[in-house]
């Protein structure tokens, strides 16, 4: 039977990752398949950098609309500096 071999990545990579996959203009499923990382690994490592719900709040740890819904938000913030 063989293993299946697990990565292991640096604290910069995750950091850079997620950086990325927050404020990239593209899906946080796309930022992992072109770091070559599966989707909810990267989920998880958000959720580690960014913080978790409390247990029991009811809110969703995987909740893609508010990490689409923060992209969003630094983009208007970014042009909004722009402007400014």
């Amino acid at each position: 039977m063989t293993q299946k071999k697990t990565n292991s990545y640096t604290d910069e990579f995750r950091e850079g990752a997620v950086k990325l996959a927050i404020e990239s203009n593209q899906p946080v499923a796309q930022s992992a398949r072109e770091l070559g990382v599966n989707v909810n690994t990267l989920h998880t490592w958000i959720n580690k950098l960014h913080g978790e719900p409390p247990p029991g709040s009811g809110k969703q740890v995987n909740d893609v609309h508010l990490y689409e819904e923060l992209k969003q938000l630094r983009r208007e913030n970014a042009r909004a500096n722009l402007r400014a």
